[in-house]
C-alpha cells in the first residue's frame, strides 16, 4: 500500500488505502476511504474522466447535484458527472471508491445511459448493490474488500457486451493525447466518417467525443494547477487557446476558478489514492494507511 503524509495546518480528512495489486480487469482502479470524523458536511466532488462507483458500507453519505436532487448511500456517477456534485456527510463513513474507464464501464454497469449523471447504485446494479455493500461491511481488512470488489467487477464484465474495438481505440488515443487530438483525425485514422465515430462513441462511451476530450484535457490541466504550476503555462502547454479558455473550462466543470480549485480536498489526494504523477502541492494534506 502506498503511504505518506504531507504537512498542512488544518486537519487530515481521511485515511486512504490502496490495493497491493492492480485489478484483474483492465481499466479499473480502487481506493478505500475512511472518514476521520472531520470531513466537511458539504464537500465538492471534482469531475474525472472515468465512471465512478462509491460503495458505502459504513456510516452515511448523501450526494446532491446542481439541481438540488439528493440521493443517499452507494452511487454511480457518469463520465465527468457534469456541473456541481456535492457529498453531504451525515456521519463518519467508510467507502470503497472504484474508477472505471468508460471502455470497461459499459460491461460493468450494462449501460451507457448514465451520461454525466449521478444515480444510486441500486438503479444500475439492482439487488447486487445492497448485497455487495453488506459483504464489504462484514469484512475486516481492506485487502479482502478489494478482492471481493474485484471479483464482483470481473463477474459482471464476463457476462456483458464490450465496447467496439474502434471506439476503445479512439478513447485510448484521446487519453494518450491528453484531450488534444482532433476528432476528425481520429475518424480519418479509423477510416470512419466523423458522423459515424461521433455516433458510436457517444452511444458506447456515454459522452460525445468532443465533450470527452474536453474532460480529459481539463483533468490534466487541473492536476498541474494543483501541483503548483501557473495557469498561463498550464493553458499554453495543455492545448488551450489562452488562459481565459482554461478559466472557462475549470469554471464549467467545477464552478470554481483556477485559483480556487487547487484547494479542493479530493484533488489533494489524487496522487496518493490514484497514483497521479507529478509533485504534490505542499499546501495539501493526504493521509494513507
Amino acid at each position: 500500500m502506498r503511504s505518506g503524509l504531507s504537512e498542512r495546518d488544518d486537519a487530515v480528512l481521511w485515511d486512504i488505502t490502496c490495493p497491493k495489486e492492480p485489478s484483474r480487469v483492465p481499466g479499473v482502479s480502487m481506493a478505500g476511504f475512511r472518514d476521520r470524523g472531520i470531513t466537511p458536511p458539504d464537500l465538492r466532488l471534482i469531475p474525472h474522466p472515468t465512471v465512478t462507483l462509491v460503495l458505502v458500507f459504513g456510516g452515511t453519505i448523501a450526494v446532491e447535484d446542481a439541481t438540488g436532487r439528493r440521493q443517499q448511500g452507494s452511487f454511480a456517477a457518469g463520465l465527468g458527472f457534469g456541473g456541481e456534485l456535492r457529498a453531504l456527510r451525515a456521519d463518519a463513513f467508510e467507502a470503497l471508491q472504484v474508477r472505471l474507464s468508460p471502455v470497461v464501464a459499459r460491461a460493468v454497469l450494462a449501460t451507457t445511459d448514465l451520461g454525466d449523471a449521478m444515480v444510486t447504485l441500486d438503479d444500475v446494479c439492482g439487488r447486487e448493490a445492497a448485497r455487495i455493500s453488506d459483504q464489504l461491511g462484514a469484512l475486516s481488512s481492506w485487502e479482502d474488500r478489494f478482492a471481493l470488489t474485484d471479483a464482483w467487477l470481473a463477474r459482471r464484465c464476463a457476462a456483458a457486451s464490450r465496447v467496439d474495438p474502434e471506439v476503445a481505440w479512439a478513447w485510448h488515443r484521446t487519453v494518450a493525447g491528453r484531450g488534444t487530438v482532433r476528432i476528425e483525425r481520429l475518424a480519418a485514422e479509423l477510416g470512419w466518417s466523423r458522423k459515424r465515430l461521433w455516433s458510436r462513441f457517444q452511444a458506447q462511451i456515454g459522452l460525445p467525443p468532443k465533450r470527452a476530450a474536453k474532460l480529459v484535457r481539463f483533468d490534466h490541466a487541473v492536476h498541474r494547477l494543483v501541483a503548483g504550476q501557473g495557469a498561463a503555462g498550464v493553458a499554453a502547454d495543455g492545448g488551450y487557446t489562452d488562459q481565459s479558455h482554461l478559466h472557462r473550462d475549470v469554471v464549467a466543470f467545477t464552478g470554481l476558478t483556477p485559483a480556487t480549485v487547487v484547494d479542493e480536498p479530493f484533488l489533494a489526494v489524487d496522487d496518493i489514492a490514484w497514483g497521479w504523477p507529478g509533485p504534490r502541492n505542499p499546501r495539501k494534506v493526504e493521509s494513507i494507511q
